[in-house]
């Protein structure tokens, strides 16, 4: 199975390829980061995330495609931006897949350390045991991508309860 997990943004949208089968642990593809310019306006920018989420969702081909949840930011502008690149996330990814899973990032803390009150560096770290990888990846938005995916390979066996 093909997990791509996202990390929404506006200016920084993380994405993360896991592979995985019932009997060995997540295999990592490839991560990386979709990212607009800050000098376009919020239409242009919103159709430059649409054109990266299909790109990404096209080479790959999940079988499914796992989210952050949007969390109330104490910036509302900041919030409000964020929802803006979730929504076509949601769009893109069900148009393209339909299979869209999400979590809060409690759920994904808890998931990958066992604490949902954990760290950014505990999750890194954790990214960095459960794909085998020599070093964390970065930017912090494609390793918070991965966390999403092997959040939902942990959790994907619950059936449709974190399905929207």
């Amino acid at each position: 199975m093909i997990i791509v997990g996202f990390d929404p943004g506006l200016a920084t949208l993380g994405y993360g390829v896991i592979k995985k089968d019932n009997r060995h642990k997540p295999e990592m593809i490839d991560y990386g980061i979709i990212s607009t310019p800050k000098e376009e306006n919020l239409a242009v920018r919103l159709a430059l995330l649409e054109k990266g989420i299909k790109q990404v969702i096209d080479k790959f081909k999940p079988d499914e495609i796992a989210m952050e949840e949007l969390f109330f930011a104490k910036n509302v502008k900041t919030a409000i931006a964020v929802a803006h690149a979730r929504g076509v996330l949601l769009l893109t990814a069900n148009k393209e897949c339909g299979r869209i899973f999400e979590y809060t990032p409690l759920q994904i803390k808890q998931a990958l350390t066992g604490y949902g009150r954990a760290d950014k560096k505990q999750i890194q770290a954790m990214v960095k045991s459960f794909l085998g990888l020599k070093s964390i990846p970065r930017p912090d938005d494609a390793a918070d991508a991965l966390a999403v995916a092997l959040c939902h390979a942990q959790t994907n066996k619950l059936g449709g309860l974190f399905k929207i």
